[in-house]
């Protein structure tokens, strides 16, 4: 308030260690002790048990304090309280607050932030895979993180990823279910129940064996 008198701006430094469960009271507090002012946060950190990965210690404070309000979030990278980061440290860092300050944007309803999500799980579902690639926060690193299992030009338009493979992609059985449906004239739930039916039959007819 002295501060203001004068015409100087102020923020105020949150602390950096807070477990979760005391996050939102030390947001409420800071808003109410210190008349609403601009609150910055380094993390803050939930945990101190992980150094070398702090950066994901502090995001989980992080998203949960940006929820809550805090004007600013300071990022934290893997090297915290172990050395000087190098650029490699200080990219990992922010991209984990650009995660968390986005998880908080989507939890806080603001405009943009629901239908960013909404698109790329849209291109998921439909298995655009360049449209994934490109509404991701990191593009290269989701490229890559595909090309490295499915690198021909052709998986690009694959309905399923290396992860579960053909048969067991849980957006390409979805989608045969819906086709299936239409098909047959029938609700997508009617199918689900038939289709259910069937591999119950066929688990039985097996003798029980398990899939492995």
């Amino acid at each position: 308030r002295e501060a203001w008198k004068h015409g100087v701006q102020v923020m105020i430094e949150g602390p950096g260690h807070v477990p979760m469960h005391q996050i939102r009271e030390n947001m409420d507090k800071q808003l109410a002790l210190c008349h609403e002012a601009p609150f910055y946060t380094l993390g803050p950190l939930v945990t101190d048990v992980a150094p070398g990965y702090d950066h994901i210690t502090s995001a989980i404070g992080a998203a949960m304090i940006g929820w809550y309000g805090t004007a600013m979030l300071c990022y934290v990278t893997p090297k915290e309280h172990l050395g000087l980061p190098d650029r490699d440290d200080v990219r990992a860092g922010v991209i984990a607050y650009k995660i968390a300050a986005h998880a908080a944007d989507v939890a806080k309803g603001h405009p943009g932030a629901r239908a960013w999500d909404d698109a790329l799980s849209r291109a998921r579902f439909a298995f655009r895979w360049e449209d994934q690639f490109e509404l991701s926060l990191d593009p290269e690193t989701a490229r890559a993180y595909h090309d490295e299992t499915l690198p021909a030009d052709g998986a690009k338009s694959a309905h399923f990823c290396s992860m579960c493979g053909p048969q067991f992609c849980s957006m390409r059985i979805t989608e045969d279910l819906r086709t299936l449906a239409a098909e047959k004239g029938i609700s997508e739930e009617e199918a689900r129940e038939r289709g259910l039916a069937e591999k119950r039959s066929e688990f039985q007819k097996a003798g029980g064996a398990l899939y492995v």
